[in-house]
């Protein structure tokens, strides 16, 4: 079993930027990739972006595409989001996750972390 932690959530102004983290323990070597995902209120979880642990190939959402970043360090056994130009449309808890496969599709990630709470003010 694999444990996910996340951090770095926070209230932002738009325009602003957060870097989110997400530490691994346990089993990371059965995942190929880790990805962030996002919900809203009232919405469904949706994919962010992935990244593969091994050459660190990534995917984007089109809603942020160009001003998120995803990316890891190994030795650290952690996952990092950079963005920037943030929008109120941003504001969601943002969850981690692994899968043995890299993929945008929400039901092939498991051992979801806490998720960390994002609000972007206008």
């Amino acid at each position: 079993q694999v444990q996910l932690v996340e951090s770095g959530g926070g209230l932002v102004q738009a325009g602003g930027s957060l870097r989110l983290s997400c530490t691994a323990s346990g089993r990371t070597f059965t995942y190929y990739a880790m990805g962030w995902f996002r919900q809203a209120p009232g919405k469904e979880r949706e994919f962010v972006a992935f990244v593969t642990w091994s050459g660190g190939g990534t995917n984007y959402a089109d809603s942020v595409e160009g001003r998120f970043t995803i990316s890891r360090d190994r030795a650290k056994n952690t996952v990092y989001l950079q963005m920037n130009s943030l929008k109120p449309e941003d504001t969601a808890v943002y969850y981690c996750a692994g899968a043995p496969v890299a993929t945008i599709m929400t039901s092939a990630y498991r051992d979801w972390g806490q998720g960390t709470q994002v609000t972007v003010s206008s």
